[in-house]
């Protein structure tokens, strides 16, 4: 009879193994156009930066805040596309920036310069089903002589957190 007792006490421990998997299944980074997840869960088994995916987008050293950038923004699929140009030199917007906020966006892309160029997705994140509503936006051109395409939309909160990260670049907070 004893032994009923110590069978369902063996499951307890199994149970913490798994939900503890299942929260190191959730960590990393997110990137445009991926599912990953929108923040990194502490691990104790390795500190974040022996993982090269486990970096975050706005993470990094400081860059030189040299960008050449075209910026293609729908607010809604029936609104018309607004187009922004961002040229930064060090880190200041130049003259012929046509931006909502070139100043902020230029000191972004110097202090994150590789919030345009993410790591590539992992296929093990989740994200929340949510959505931050209909805009899109597309990135194209170079930051720090590195050639860059970046996709935003709002469609998960992965993608809502990319967005919030590189608003003041996009021109807009998406609505959120």
């Amino acid at each position: 009879m004893s032994m009923r007792f110590v069978r369902p006490l063996l499951a307890i421990p199994a149970l913490t193994v798994l939900t503890v998997a299942g929260l190191v299944a959730c960590s990393g980074t997110p990137t445009p156009g991926s599912t990953g997840s929108a923040t990194q869960a502490p691990s104790s088994s390795a500190p974040a930066s022996s993982s090269p995916t486990s970096s975050s987008p706005t993470s990094g050293s400081p860059g030189q805040g040299n960008a050449e950038l075209s910026i293609t923004l729908r607010e809604t699929p029936e609104a018309a596309a607004k187009t922004f140009t961002l040229v930064c030199a060090d880190g200041k917007p130049a003259a012929e920036s046509k931006h909502p906020s070139p100043a902020e966006a230029c000191a972004t892309i110097k202090n994150s310069p590789a919030i345009l160029s993410p790591a590539p997705p992992r296929t093990d994140q989740m994200c929340t089903q949510q959505i931050g509503g209909p805009a899109t936006a597309k990135v194209t051109g170079a930051v720090d002589g590195k050639e860059v395409t970046a996709a935003f939309s709002l469609t998960d909160g992965c993608q809502i957190a990319m967005w919030d990260a590189a608003k003041s670049i996009l021109g807009s907070d998406g609505g959120v």
